[in-house]
């Protein structure tokens, strides 16, 4: 599970922003009643799913694109070689962009707690540290400081040195002690390619039909509670063609590839053949993508992060979505949304709700409808944040007399 993540100088993030997942102390009756919007590790209560809420341009896709290069580069930078540029742009106001970017996640793998942090500026990495917590203190696995100097905690990585002596400043530790067989650094390298999703997947790649063969009973189940009359759905090959650039030459050829197509059947008549592509609705299509990710998050304990996963959703659907991650034993969401239904203390604890708003000078500021403690929850959050109260929201002068002056300018 994820315990928090911090990140610094990232685009429209200029100062530290934390996304936390560790449950704040609240101890209400709305909040006892929500209590299985939350998990238990060694005792410390963590949150399974934070919603993060605000105006277009305020940085919520910033925020999730941060830990989308935070992990990828983790995944990827073992391959970096001479030249490599990172792919991401510092602050680019008040002289941020002379200065490193900042990352920090701390995660638990395995029933042991990490924290990993690194900075780097676009061109090469500065400093790298990781943590681990095995007997309940803090102990030392590696640390990479900016003069290229490293200490190691005693025992945990076999031949440190030789990893070190292979890294360059393009490279992450962590990352290039994996490619070379480092057990705990493989540990850690596929808790991040399998169990900290970053997103959706394509449902025509063929890589989704192992998951669809393996729910596809809960996947119908899950569609018939959500008043969808699609009684059986079918995965099949086809092969079509696709576009490939010929090296050294504008031509362009084609090839066929596999993709993976799905055929649905509704309840009147249950022989007919719908194309799920072509024939069913935009929300339908989404719904279905959804699952088909979601419940292997759901039934394997996995961490998954999706930006505006209702969007094209009914409300009550969306609702649907955060009720499978407050039902699993042990899976969070970290998702955005402009639903504003969402902003509900009947549904969400307070600490879930996470708003994000840009301030004058173009930076991203991040808090929690927590962190306003004259809030009570006899309130209407959502009312109050259509209101502006809670600052996160556009000021739109669109009156109709604004609008006819805008169309005479």
């Amino acid at each position: 599970m994820v315990l928090k993540i911090e990140f610094e100088n990232f685009f429209s993030i200029r100062e530290q922003v934390r996304i936390d997942f560790r449950a704040a102390n609240i101890n209400t009756t709305l909040a006892r009643e929500l209590g299985h919007n939350l998990m238990e590790w060694k005792g410390v209560p963590v949150l399974k799913s934070v919603g993060l809420f605000g105006p277009n341009a305020s940085g919520k896709t910033n925020i999730l694109k941060a830990i989308n290069f935070c992990c990828r580069l983790i995944l990827d930078s073992h391959q970096f070689n001479e030249g490599a540029i990172f792919s991401f742009e510092p602050f680019k106001f008040d002289g941020w962009q002379d200065k490193p970017s900042k990352f920090l996640i701390d995660f638990v793998c395995d029933n042991v707690e990490y924290e990993y942090s690194f900075e780097l500026t676009r061109s090469k990495v500065l400093r790298e540290s990781l943590y681990h917590y095995p007997v309940g203190r803090r102990a030392k696995i590696f640390v990479r400081n900016a003069d290229g100097k490293y200490s190691f905690g005693t025992g945990v990585i076999n031949k440190p040195m030789d990893v070190a002596l292979n890294t360059s400043d393009k490279n992450l530790f962590l990352s290039r002690a994996s490619s070379m067989n480092r057990e705990i650094a493989q540990k850690l390298y596929r808790y991040f390619m399998n169990q900290f999703l970053l997103g959706l997947t394509n449902i025509n790649e063929m890589m989704a039909l192992d998951n669809f063969n393996t729910y596809k009973r809960v996947i119908l189940k899950a569609l018939e509670i959500c008043d969808i009359d699609i009684t059986d759905i079918k995965a099949r090959k086809e092969q079509i063609p696709a576009p490939v650039a010929i090296p050294g030459q504008g031509d362009i050829s084609f090839q066929l590839v596999d993709v993976l197509k799905f055929k649905t059947y509704h309840r009147n008549n249950k022989d007919v053949m719908f194309d799920l592509d072509l024939e069913e609705s935009n929300g339908t299509r989404k719904l279905f993508q959804i699952l088909i990710r979601l419940l292997d998050v759901v039934k394997n304990k996995k961490s998954i992060m999706m930006d505006e996963f209702d969007l094209g959703l009914h409300t009550r659907l969306a609702d649907f979505i955060l009720d499978l991650i407050h039902a699993s034993e042990g899976s969070q969401l970290l998702f955005s949304s402009h639903n504003t239904n969402l902003i509900d203390v009947k549904r969400l604890r307070r600490d879930q709700i996470v708003f994000v708003n840009k301030s004058e000078d173009g930076a991203t500021e991040v808090y929690s409808l927590y962190d306003f403690k004259d809030f009570r929850e006899n309130m209407d959050a959502e009312k109050g944040y259509i209101q502006g109260r809670f600052d996160a929201v556009p000021y739109v002068d669109s009156s109709v007399d604004s609008i006819k002056h805008l169309l005479e300018d």
